[in-house]
C-alpha cells in the first residue's frame, strides 16, 4: 500500500467545499500585544489558496479572539465551526496549531470524529491530516493530548512562580484602603492622613460597639465617608458611604494586622444548573491553617494580630447561624444569644409574647431540626431581673473606673468625628485652591476653557463652604462640657439608676452584660429555674429564681391569712379583723387593704364561725366574744326599752358600736355601769286601744 503525499489527500470534493480558517488568541492582552501570532494565523489564507481553494471559498472565523481554549462552552466561533463541519460544508479546517482549536481532549477528539465522518481535512502549519486515516488520526490525537498537557504545564509553571514569589513576600497585588506601595515596592501606610484616620476610626468603633452594622450606622449618622481607590482611573481616590460588605472585608483582611498573606481563597469552576456545558468560577474562602503563605509583621499594622483574631471571632459569633451568640439586638430579652439549655447544652432562642414585651427562652433545636419535642420553655422576665442584679452587684466596685472610662470613650469618639470633618474640610479647601490655580493659568482670551474652569472653581468653593457649615453641629454634638461631665460622673456612679433609665436601650444593656458574662445556663426545677452564671473569668455563680405564681395561685388567699382570720374570728368582728390584717401588712391580691366584706367572704368559704356577728340573731346568748351585748340584751339587763339603749348610745352615754348606719347596736357594759343604770323594775307602757 503506497503512502499518499499530503497534496494527494486533497480531492476535488474537498475543494468544492469551504475552507475554514480558525483564528484565536487566549486573552485580550495577547490580542493587543502578540500581533505576530495573529498575523501568522491570518496568513493561513495564502496557504489555503496554495492548496487550491478559491478566495471566495475561504472563510475566516475569528469570533473567539480573547477567549481561552480550555472549554468550548463559551466559544461561539468554535461551535459554529463544528456545526459547519457536521453539516458537510467544510472541506478543510486550517489552524496554526492544535492548541488554537482546543486545549481539552474531549473537544479536540469530538472535532476529529466529526471531521472523519464528514471527510474534512485538518491542516496546520506543519502538515495536512485526514482524520479518516488511522495514522493521521493517531498523530492528531497525540497533538491534542500534548496541547492539553501544555496548558497544564503552563498553568503549573505560572502558579509555582507566583507561589514562590509570594513566599518571599514580593508578589504584588491590589492593596486595600489605607495602604500603598512605595518606590521600592514595599507596603506602607497611605500618605493621606484622612485615609489613615478613617481606617483607624473603623477599627476603634468596631472594638467599642462590637457590631459591623453599628459601625455603619455610626458613619451614616455622622455623615462620614470611607476612601476607595478606583483601579480603572490610575488609582484615583474617591470617598463613598461605608457599607457592611466593605467593613466585613476589612475586618477579615489580615493585611491590616501587618501580615502578608497569599492563598486565602481558592477558585473552582462549577457547572451551571440547566445549562449544559457552561460553568462559572466559584470562590471559596479557606481556613487560616490552609493559607499558602502567612508572614506576620511584614509591614506596618493598624491593629495587632491578637485584635485581628478577636475581630474575626466576634464577627463569627455575631452570625445568626445556630450555635452562634449573634449580635446584641433591640429585643428586651437580656440573655439573647448567651442562654444555654441545662438539659441538652444547646443555645436557646428567644420568643416574645404579650405584644412582644414578655420574653421567653426556648430550646427548640430538636423540634426544628429533627421534628422532636421542645426541651424546655422558660419565662424570661424574672431570670433577666436576677441576672441584672448579679451584674450590677459585680460592677459595684468598679463604678468609678467605669464612669471615667465611659467619659473617655465619649470624648475620644467626639475627637475622631471632629478630626474626620477637619480633614474633609482641608481636602475640600485644597481642591478649591487647585481649581483656582487652574483657572488663573488659562489665558483670559480662551473663554471656551476658562468658563469650564471657572464653573469648576465655583463648585469646589461651594462644596468647601458646605463642609464648614456641616462640621460645626457634627463636632459640637459629641463635646462634653464641665457641667455635663460632672453630671455624667454622678450618674455613672449610680449604676442601677443608669441601668433602669429609659434612655438606656436593650442592646446597650446586653452589650454591657456580655463584657462580664460568658454564658448563662438555665434549668427548670420544682420551685423555679436554676441559673448558672459563667463569668468571663470562668467563675460560676448559681442562683435559684422562684417560679412565678400562676393566676389562680396569685388570686388565692394566703393560708396564713385564713389561719389568722380563724384565730381572730371568736373574739373580733369582721371589721376589726380587717384592721388587724392591714396593720400586719398582709395586702390582699388586687387591692390595697382588707375590708370587712372580704373577711366575711373568707369566713364563708372557709366555714369559719364568727364569735362577734353583726346580726343579733346569730348570737343567741346576746353577748359576743368581745364582751359586747346586743341592744335587746342590754335592755333586759338594765330593765329599759331597746329604744332607750339606742338613745343612750347615740348620745354617748353608753359605749356602743354600729357596723353601718341604722344597723344594730352592740353595747359594752361593765358591772359598775349595770349596777348604776339598772332600773328597779321594767316599766312597760301599754298601748291604748282606740275608742
Amino acid at each position: 500500500m503506497s503512502i499518499l503525499s499530503p497534496q494527494h489527500k486533497i480531492t476535488p470534493d474537498h475543494l468544492d467545499r469551504q475552507a475554514f480558517i480558525y483564528v484565536r488568541q487566549s486573552t485580550l492582552t495577547q490580542v493587543r500585544h502578540c500581533t505576530a501570532s495573529t498575523a501568522r494565523q491570518y496568513a493561513l489564507v495564502r496557504r489555503a489558496e496554495e492548496f487550491g481553494w478559491p478566495s471566495q471559498y475561504i472563510t475566516i472565523i475569528d469570533q473567539d479572539q480573547g477567549r481561552s481554549g480550555a472549554s468550548a462552552a463559551e466559544r461561539e466561533g468554535f461551535q459554529h465551526l463544528v456545526a459547519e463541519v457536521g453539516l458537510g460544508h467544510a472541506g478543510a479546517v486550517f489552524c496554526l496549531e492544535a492548541s488554537r482549536l482546543a486545549r481539552r481532549s474531549s473537544d479536540w477528539h469530538r472535532l476529529l470524529e466529526i471531521c472523519a465522518l464528514a471527510g474534512t481535512l485538518v491542516i496546520d502549519e506543519e502538515g495536512l491530516y485526514d482524520p479518516g486515516c488511522y495514522n493521521d488520526r493517531l498523530l492528531l490525537g497525540f497533538k491534542g493530548a500534548m496541547s492539553e498537557a501544555e496548558l497544564h504545564w503552563l498553568h503549573q509553571r505560572l502558579c509555582g512562580g507566583r507561589l514562590e514569589k509570594a513566599r518571599q513576600g514580593q508578589l504584588r497585588f491590589r492593596l486595600p484602603a489605607g495602604y500603598r506601595y512605595d518606590v521600592l515596592g514595599r507596603i506602607v501606610f497611605d500618605p493621606d492622613e484622612q485615609v489613615q484616620e478613617a481606617v483607624r476610626v473603623v477599627f476603634d468603633l468596631f472594638d467599642e460597639l462590637g457590631s459591623a452594622c453599628a459601625v455603619v450606622k455610626h458613619f451614616a449618622q455622622h455623615e462620614l465617608l470611607f476612601p476607595a481607590r478606583d483601579r480603572n482611573v490610575l488609582s484615583q481616590l474617591t470617598w463613598r458611604p461605608l457599607t457592611t460588605r466593605r467593613l466585613c472585608a476589612m475586618l477579615h483582611n489580615p493585611l491590616y494586622a501587618g501580615a502578608y498573606v497569599y492563598g486565602r481563597s481558592e477558585t473552582k469552576r462549577c457547572r451551571l444548573p440547566g445549562q449544559q456545558g457552561l460553568s462559572k468560577p466559584r470562590k471559596r474562602w479557606l481556613k487560616m491553617e490552609d493559607w499558602a503563605v502567612l508572614i506576620r509583621e511584614a509591614h506596618p499594622a493598624y491593629i495587632s494580630w491578637h485584635q485581628y483574631l478577636c475581630n474575626r471571632e466576634r464577627l463569627d459569633e455575631n452570625r445568626t447561624f445556630p450555635g452562634r451568640r449573634g449580635a446584641a439586638r433591640a429585643g428586651s430579652a437580656l440573655l439573647q444569644g448567651i442562654a444555654l439549655c441545662g438539659l441538652c447544652g444547646r443555645r436557646m432562642s428567644v420568643s416574645y409574647r404579650g405584644n412582644r414585651q414578655l420574653p421567653y427562652y426556648v430550646c427548640n433545636h430538636v423540634q426544628s431540626q429533627r421534628g422532636g419535642q421542645v426541651c424546655q420553655t422558660l419565662r424570661g422576665d424574672g431570670i433577666d431581673e436576677e441576672v441584672a442584679c448579679l451584674f450590677l452587684e459585680a460592677m459595684r466596685p468598679a463604678e468609678l473606673a467605669v464612669s471615667i472610662e465611659a467619659l473617655d470613650h465619649l470624648e475620644a469618639r467626639a475627637r475622631q468625628v471632629e478630626r474626620q470633618w477637619t480633614l474633609r474640610i482641608e481636602r475640600a479647601q485644597y481642591e478649591a485652591d487647585l481649581a483656582r490655580r487652574r483657572y488663573l493659568l488659562v489665558e483670559p482670551e480662551n473663554r471656551l476653557v476658562s468658563r469650564s474652569l471657572e464653573r469648576d472653581w465655583n463648585e469646589k468653593l461651594s462644596e468647601a463652604e458646605r463642609m464648614e457649615r456641616l462640621s460645626v453641629p457634627q463636632a459640637a454634638a459629641g463635646l462634653v462640657c464641665a457641667e455635663e461631665r460632672a453630671r455624667i460622673l454622678a450618674l455613672a456612679q449610680d449604676l442601677p439608676t443608669l441601668w433602669h433609665a429609659s434612655t438606656t436601650t436593650h442592646d446597650q444593656r446586653k452589650q454591657l452584660v456580655r463584657l462580664l458574662v460568658k454564658d448563662v445556663t438555665l434549668n427548670r426545677t420544682e420551685a423555679g429555674v436554676r441559673v448558672g452564671l459563667r463569668w468571663q473569668t470562668e467563675a460560676v455563680t448559681e442562683v435559684e429564681v422562684l417560679r412565678r405564681k400562676r393566676v389562680y395561685e396569685a388570686r388565692r388567699t394566703d393560708p396564713a391569712v385564713i389561719e389568722r382570720v380563724r384565730e381572730l374570728a371568736p373574739a373580733h368582728p369582721d371589721d376589726r379583723i380587717a384592721a388587724v390584717l392591714n396593720e400586719a401588712a398582709l395586702i390582699p391580691h388586687g387591692g390595697t387593704a382588707w375590708t370587712g366584706s372580704q373577711v366575711r367572704w373568707i369566713r364563708h368559704t372557709g366555714g369559719i364561725a364568727s364569735g362577734c356577728p353583726e346580726a343579733p340573731r346569730h348570737c343567741p346568748s346576746g353577748q359576743r366574744g368581745d364582751g359586747r351585748y346586743s341592744a335587746q340584751k342590754a335592755a333586759e339587763l338594765l330593765r329599759v326599752s331597746a329604744s332607750t339603749i339606742t338613745v343612750w348610745c347615740t348620745r354617748g352615754r353608753l359605749d356602743g358600736v354600729q357596723a353601718k348606719p341604722h344597723g344594730p347596736w352592740w353595747v359594752h357594759l361593765t358591772p359598775e355601769q349595770i349596777e348604776a343604770l339598772r332600773k328597779p323594775e321594767c316599766r312597760c307602757h301599754k298601748r291604748r286601744s282606740p275608742p
